[in-house]
């Protein structure tokens, strides 16, 4: 005897893995986006301003100075301690060549160092621009005994604006992800419910109520959306734990909190396209006439 068709009953495969796919795609995008939008934090953060200084400054003109900066709204604090350090010529011209290869003391002599004393200043994520940062070295200029303000000119709009494009096309991705996978899921559930369309008209026929004939299709597409968000956000935590051991200094960019709230919206999306696509994709035979439905 054949087995008799249950409402509700309809093919779970295709329909998680097809969700399971469009929803792995968008929990990317949106892993992306934090790690750029943490990128750019870690950067901002760790933007300096030097501030060089005249030479033969006596030590208490130079605790003096480092007083005056520390008062600026600007200067970045960490456990309540300004983030200025004091960098001396020696230590400069050491790092010059180390980093350059270059020993100007072969050409000018070992005791003529032309770098100068500086203090090196962490800004405040919030005056992370180009505008901001040639107010700050006009203000620090003003002070006596500091010859000349530097940083790296146009990096900060470039940074900027290299952000904010990363933004748009990774939310345009989302928006056309999310239009496709409503799509895709629309169809998958169309073709899965089509093989009980003349049970869903029999039970119409009984006497049975739209809303009672939705309920078990419409359960079935929030558990089908439920269980594509769990595999999805399972695929994410594993590509990001992978790139996380095979890139070094990637861990920096990882945030618990952010990614926990990315894995619940992953867990919303599917639930919500889950149920929404069943619900249409039902409604859709319940307003069929006897002959559309051959």
């Amino acid at each position: 005897m054949p087995k008799a068709k249950k409402l509700g009953n309809t093919p779970n495969l295709m329909v998680v893995v097809s969700l399971t796919i469009a929803l792995f795609l968008i929990g990317l995008c949106g892993l992306l986006t934090l790690n750029a939008r943490k990128l750019a934090e870690v950067v901002r953060q760790n933007v300096e301003v030097q501030a060089y200084l005249d030479n033969d400054l006596s030590n208490s003109k130079l605790d003096s100075i480092y007083k005056q900066i520390a008062k600026y709204p600007f200067v970045l604090y960490k456990d309540n301690s300004a983030q200025i350090n004091f960098i001396s010529k020696d230590a400069a011209a050491k790092q010059f060549i180390e980093d350059s290869g270059e020993d100007f003391h072969k050409l000018l002599g070992k005791n003529n160092n032309p770098l100068l004393n500086s203090y090196s200043i962490k800004i405040k994520e919030e005056y992370f621009s180009e505008s901001r940062l040639k107010e700050i070295k006009k203000s620090l200029e003003r002070i006596q005994g500091i010859k000349e303000v530097g940083y790296v000119e146009n990096f900060v709009d470039e940074v900027n604006k290299n952000i904010s494009k990363i933004y748009l096309i990774l939310s345009g991705f989302v928006l056309m992800l999310l239009v496709i996978i409503i799509m895709l899921v629309n169809n998958t559930i169309k073709l899965a419910l089509y093989s009980q369309r003349f049970l869903i008209r029999s039970m119409q026929l009984v006497g049975a109520t739209d809303a009672f004939i939705r309920k078990p299709f419409v359960s079935k597409g929030a558990l089908q959306g439920l269980i594509s968000g769990f595999i999805a956000s399972t695929l994410l935590i594993v590509t990001q734990q992978l790139a996380v051991y095979k890139v070094d200094g990637l861990v920096i960019l990882q945030e618990i909190d952010k990614m926990v709230l990315l894995i619940l919206i992953i867990l919303m999306i599917g639930v919500m396209v889950g149920v929404t696509s069943t619900f249409r994709s039902v409604d859709k035979y319940l307003k069929l006439s006897l002959d559309d439905l051959y």
